[in-house]
């Protein structure tokens, strides 16, 4: 094995550490509900504001790597992701596990953009840089897969803690793994940061996602929503703006001008938007629908995830035979296929029949978004590919933020129309299942019976409507995949990827 296939397991294994550390969180909450006391809010922003510094801060570090090294910054990023997981695992309220997982989002900012702009620089060859870009993005669906069945095993024997806590361990294999063998690249052209750009982008990002998860709470016309959303905006275009009148801008905005570049970017977005509410649905569905344990739930998702490593792996194969455009249009329909199989689970679930729907969907995924993580990649000059991989990163971050406010309101939308609550039983039980479950464990055991089973029911029907629309959506999407990348190379070379638009 070479030196750059070394560079590359690091690379894996801090992408790795992020999705287990995304998915972990959705089996602990209802743990973490109730030994901590959280309320509602408390909750949301819990959920939340790890998504908020990490989707505010992408392109500030993106760019900050660039400059002083994506090796320094992965490492420095490291060790505060570390430190970070051990105070979120030891928070002794709601408040402190808040601000934890902020300081969580930090340090995430800071290895997101450097794993991918280091694929970027060490792999130069077209078909070597899509392979890795290909096992970079299994890891990173495995470590979706792997993360429920860690956490899992954890909570059954553990505090709710244990899940963030094993972070660590791996952390410390990266810090010695990257200081040995990452080599330092940056921009050797690079200007100085410009704050104000990255003020800009920061606030205007932070505004924006806050919009459209407060949208998905109070709905649009809520005032906080609309000030937020506007503002966000206008800082946006302020920052797009001055990109374009500065000689090292944080973002080339002529980059969306390649259509390689910019479909990616959307195709990826609305994808992520499809499938991020899902996550979260599958964990309530498996554990507070069916009854299972988390452990259950986790190895129940497993091959999933291990199937999107799969696909990850096969895309650059099948790029040489159906073209970039087929294989992510590809991709996005067996999801919807998948997505169309789920409207109709039920109270009580066969697994073997759900196990199909899960690999072919696992593939898909690991087909589209393989390809398009390499397209824009291969679209930016190398100096710039941490600028890049920031941008493709907070597209990913706003498209999740998007389709768990949005289908995130079209399932509890449809759990409140089909919710009739028994006699005597108000409050958070009509506000979601979680809540349901929560009042049960109050109630006399007949009274708590019909309310879960009331809640259930409730549950399954907003379960199939956000898989219906989740459905629509990612076929629209395939023919958007075959349209907007239409043309686009198979193997395009260094020299013309990084040429000037």
């Amino acid at each position: 094995m070479t030196n750059k296939w070394w560079c590359l397991a690091v690379a894996c294994l801090a992408t790795l550490l992020l999705s287990l550390d995304l998915t972990v969180l959705h089996l602990a909450l209802p743990r973490l509900t109730a030994d901590l006391g959280a309320s509602s809010t408390q909750l949301l922003w819990i959920g939340d504001v790890y998504g908020f510094a990490l989707a505010g801060l992408l392109v500030t570090m993106g760019n900050l790597g660039d400059r002083i090294g994506r090796k320094r910054l992965l490492l420095i990023g490291a060790a505060a992701f570390g430190a970070a997981s051990a105070l979120t695992a030891y928070a002794p309220s709601p408040e402190l596990l808040i601000a934890a997982r902020a300081l969580l989002g930090v340090a995430g900012a800071t290895i997101m953009p450097s794993t991918l702009s280091i694929v970027r620089n060490v792999f130069t060859e077209p078909g070597e840089r899509t392979a890795a870009v290909g096992i970079w993005s299994g890891m990173s669906a495995a470590g979706f897969a792997v993360g429920p069945v860690v956490g899992g095993l954890l909570l059954d024997h553990f505090w709710w803690g244990s899940v963030f806590l094993m972070n660590v361990p791996i952390m410390l294999l990266i810090l010695v793994g990257g200081a040995l063998v990452l080599p330092e690249s940056r921009n050797p052209a690079a200007g100085p940061l410009d704050l104000i750009s990255a003020a800009l982008s920061m606030a205007g990002v932070i505004a924006v996602v806050y919009a459209i998860k407060e949208a998905g709470h109070q709905g649009l016309g809520h005032g906080n929503v609309l000030v937020a959303g506007a503002g966000g905006v206008a800082l946006l275009g302020l920052f797009a703006w001055r990109q374009t009148r500065l000689p090292e801008p944080l973002i080339d905005v002529r980059l969306f001008a390649r259509r390689a570049f910019s479909a990616s970017i959307v195709t990826n977005l609305l994808a992520i938007f499809a499938m991020s509410a899902m996550l979260l649905m599958f964990a309530w569905y498996l554990q507070l629908v069916l009854g299972w344990s988390p452990l259950q739930a986790g190895l129940a998702q497993l091959p999933g995830g291990l199937s999107g490593a799969v696909g990850g792996v096969l895309a650059a194969g099948l790029i040489r035979r159906i073209g970039r455009a087929g294989v992510v249009a590809l991709g996005l329909a067996m999801n919807a296929g998948a997505f169309l199989y789920y409207t109709t689970l039920g109270l009580e679930l066969t697994y073997l029949t759900l196990l199909p729907a899960m690999v072919i969907g696992g593939v898909g995924i690991g087909f589209a978004f393989t390809v398009n993580n390499d397209n824009v990649l291969a679209t930016a000059p190398r100096e710039r590919a941490g600028a890049a991989a920031a941008v493709s990163e907070t597209a990913f971050e706003l498209g999740a933020a998007l389709g768990i406010a949005i289908l995130g309101t079209v399932l509890t939308s449809a759990y409140r129309a089909n919710l009739e609550l028994p006699a005597g039983v108000a409050g958070a039980a009509g506000e979601s299942i979680a809540g349901a479950a929560h009042a049960a464990a109050t109630l006399p055991a007949e009274q708590a019976g019909a309310l879960m089973r009331a809640a259930r029911e409730a549950f399954l029907a907003g379960l199939h409507m956000t898989s219906l629309v989740a459905a629509v959506l990612l076929a629209a999407v395939a023919v958007l995949a075959l349209v907007g990348l239409r043309g686009v190379p198979k193997e395009i070379p260094e020299e013309v990827l990084t040429a000037r638009a």
